[in-house]
């Protein structure tokens, strides 16, 4: 495997060097640089563009200036990196190190969240071939797929951030309001879940109900100013994600990892109380640390006392379900946190633009939520033109899997249908998703452009965009190489993948 690597490191980068020169190139003969000094009227006006010439070596032909550029980039081998200075003088590496972090917050929780939710949806209609909820999702995919990124964003800020904060002047949720959207749940829930009539209509009724009963519940105890989760709605959430993890990592004819799981839902609610005096006495990083350290030891010692001769099933699950409750404890606290930021933001908590809250001062909840809140549009935005992708990619591959002959094999030796699926299927169908994964997640670094332009985010898509513009040419090669060499790599990384999800592939 190591010559495997070393060999296709070594062709990745005749690749960058071949691009990059032609790119260096193409861009240095795109336009003029000078150009805004050579229409000044400063009196020095020569004076700047000889010190600019000479900053930037535009005497130099650019075919031979790539090599001066390329001397710069070889120096990391001792250290030195140089991806030379902007126009304004300011070095690359400032720029795209502070373009990185930004676009790195913004493109990766959307990136993440729309390939996770995008191949669970994806193999639900697969599951479901030909039902409402398949056809429905379908027509919303074909939708969002189509939408300009421009007119969501546009939109979202319109209707999810300004009637959104406006809404919260008087959070008063109307008659009309609670059946439209207990409508709406219950049908989406009765398609997921499927069956028969009798059994689509009894889910339909009780989806209604529970949707019907919550937004009641919401609206009563004003619980959109002050919310919270608590002992009771942790310990719900709990039980509930006990039971969904065993069954799809085990199956819930395993008790012993079921009741492992059970357990650790049952400490987080025995613990909240005692959990918020964690955070009062040791605030910050100091305290999620201890969190995160006490309940996946509680995971581990559960699934090791109740696991028998399958503990490492049964640590699996409860480890699992563990991560479950610290999210659904810090939720809760961050929930606490949120009065005092809706007061810090002028009572419009929902941003429009920029990355942070200007000149906003507060605990680490209150920059989580000024975090959160800037991310929430962007995020969308880029969310829902991806999962529509990711919905039919995964729905195909899943499809193409189910009709093998090991599938039936599987079945017709008395597999259950969810070892069917996730041991057999799952697995298998993902293996043509990780290259798409692989180059997706190398874009990334890339940034987003059109999103970062209506948000207002500073990130690696405006910065090359800008530069482009203005004629920059060393921060335009500075994002190129650094994105060029992060999608050969995860290129690389998505061929071992194939290696350890499906045996039969070897790397050599």
């Amino acid at each position: 495997m190591f010559r495997y690597i070393a060999r296709r490191l070594g062709s990745a980068l005749l690749v960058v060097f071949a691009a990059s020169f032609l790119i260096y190139v193409l861009a240095a003969n795109a336009g003029d640089p000078l150009e805004d000094l050579r229409t000044s009227t400063a009196p020095n006006k020569q004076e700047l563009i000889d010190a600019k010439i000479e900053a930037l070596n535009l005497d130099v032909p650019a075919p031979l200036r790539y090599f001066i550029w390329l001397a710069g980039v070889g120096k990391i081998f001792i250290g030195q990196l140089d991806l030379g200075e902007s126009i304004k003088g300011v070095q690359v590496t400032e720029l795209l190190a502070q373009s990185i972090w930004s676009t790195l917050t913004l493109v990766t929780v959307a990136t993440v969240l729309s390939i996770l939710l995008g191949i669970a949806i994806g193999m639900a209609t697969a599951l479901r071939q030909y039902s409402g909820f398949d056809y429905s999702v379908t027509f919303v995919a074909f939708l969002f797929f189509s939408l300009p990124i421009f007119w969501v964003a546009q939109l979202l800020k319109l209707y999810l951030a300004i009637g959104f904060n406006d809404f919260l002047l008087d959070p008063v949720i109307p008659p009309l309001v609670i059946v439209v959207t207990a409508l709406a749940v219950g049908f989406v829930w009765a398609s997921v879940v499927g069956g028969s009539a009798k059994k689509y209509f009894a889910n339909f009724g009780v989806a209604i109900a529970v949707t019907a009963a919550g937004l009641t519940y919401i609206q009563v105890s004003d619980w959109i100013v002050t919310p919270s989760l608590g002992v009771v709605w942790i310990g719900v959430l709990g039980l509930v994600a006990a039971f969904g993890v065993t069954y799809l990592t085990t199956g819930l004819a395993n008790r012993r990892a079921l009741y492992a799981s059970l357990v650790i839902a049952a400490l987080g609610a025995a613990l909240w109380y005692p959990v918020q005096f964690l955070f009062f006495y040791a605030p910050g990083v100091l305290g999620i640390a201890l969190l995160v350290v006490l309940f996946v030891a509680l995971g581990v010692l559960a699934g090791w006392l109740f696991g028998g001769s399958e503990r490492a099933l049964s640590i699996r699950a409860s480890v699992i379900t563990s991560v479950v409750v610290i999210v659904l404890l810090l939720v809760d606290r961050l929930m606490g946190s949120w009065p005092d930021y809706v007061a810090a933001t002028g009572g419009r908590p929902i941003a429009t633009i920029g990355s942070v809250t200007p000149g906003l001062d507060g605990t680490i909840w209150i920059q989580g939520i000024d975090v959160f809140t800037h991310l929430l549009l962007p995020t969308i935005a880029l969310m829902l033109l991806s999962l529509a992708g990711w919905s039919r990619y995964s729905r195909a591959s899943l499809l193409e899997v189910m009709n093998q002959d090991y599938v039936r094999t599987a079945r017709a030796k008395g597999l259950t249908e969810r070892t069917v699926v996730m041991r057999h299927a799952f697995r298998n169908a993902l293996i043509p998703i990780t290259t798409l994964v692989a180059f997706e997640i190398g874009a990334v670094i890339g940034g987003a452009a059109i999103t970062e332009s209506v948000f207002g985010w500073s990130g690696m898509g405006s910065l090359f965009v800008h530069s482009v513009n203005e004629v920059d040419l060393n921060p335009v090669m500075g994002v190129f190489v650094i994105t060029s060499i992060v999608a050969l790599v995860f290129n690389l990384v998505a061929d071992l993948v194939y290696s350890a999800l499906d045996p039969r592939i070897r790397v050599n």
